[in-house]
């Protein structure tokens, strides 16, 4: 059993900027250290931004063009081998680092916030 994660304030949470998007295009990333693809992720008004996403052990490349995703759109831009990885898709991790996705179960307009 994992510990407790220290209590955040309203303050901290309201820090972060977590957004819908759709995956509009996916490649492999074979320089990254662990599987990965690269992923184009439509914001709608943010634009398109990019992420180095450790997916490949439960979704398959085509599976994953047109899905909506959530993802933190605020924090620095971060190199992962030769890509610019802009934001952070959330996935709930279970054993061995495997991530199911976070997705609105309605359709929702591209770039709207999560709160």
């Amino acid at each position: 059993m994992s510990e407790t994660p220290p209590l955040i304030t309203w303050d901290d949470f309201a820090k972060v900027d977590m957004r819908v998007g759709k995956v509009i295009r996916v490649e492999d990333h074979p320089k990254a250290r662990k599987p990965a693809y690269k992923l184009w992720i439509d914001f709608g008004p943010l634009g398109v931004k990019t992420s180095s996403a450790q997916l490949t052990r439960r979704y398959r490349k085509e599976d994953l063009v047109g899905r909506l995703v959530v993802a933190v759109v605020n924090f620095p831009p971060r190199r992962i081998a030769d890509f610019i990885s802009e934001v952070l898709v959330l996935g709930a991790i279970g054993p061995d680092n495997d991530v199911i996705l976070l997705q609105p179960d309605q359709p929702t307009p591209l770039g709207w916030p999560i709160g």
